[in-house]
């Protein structure tokens, strides 16, 4: 099993940057692959960007590609996320997500995440 902490989010005006971090209980981080997704009030969670259990390989969505940046720290057990060039479209609650079994062509799904943080606030000012 394993807990997840979000942190990192706050306010920050349109075009700025914010880096999110999760951190992780428990000795075998590496067994997971790990993910973003985000919800923003009256929308369904959506996913953001995944990262492999090694680091070594990343996904991003769409209206992220080119602006966001995951990488994943296995001896500190956290995952971070660098979002650069935020835009007014991406204020939402941002969640950390762990898989033991994600199947590669559905690592888009939350339901492929066993684990989940509490999320944080990301809001962006225009």
């Amino acid at each position: 099993q394993v807990q997840l902490v979000e942190s990192g989010g706050g306010l920050v005006q349109a075009g700025g940057s914010l880096r999110l971090s999760c951190a992780a209980s428990g000795r075998t981080f590496n067994r997971y692959d790990m993910a973003w997704f985000r919800q923003a009030p009256g929308k369904e969670r959506e996913f953001v960007a995944a990262i492999s259990r090694s680091g070594g390989n990343t996904d991003y969505a769409g209206a992220v590609k080119g602006r966001f940046t995951s990488s994943r720290d296995n001896a500190k057990n956290t995952v971070n996320m660098q979002m650069n060039s935020l835009k007014p479209e991406d204020p939402a609650v941002y969640y950390c997500a762990a898989g033991s079994a994600v199947y590669p062509s559905r690592r888009y799904s939350q339901y492929e995440y066993n684990y989940w943080g509490q999320g944080t606030q990301v809001t962006v000012s225009s």
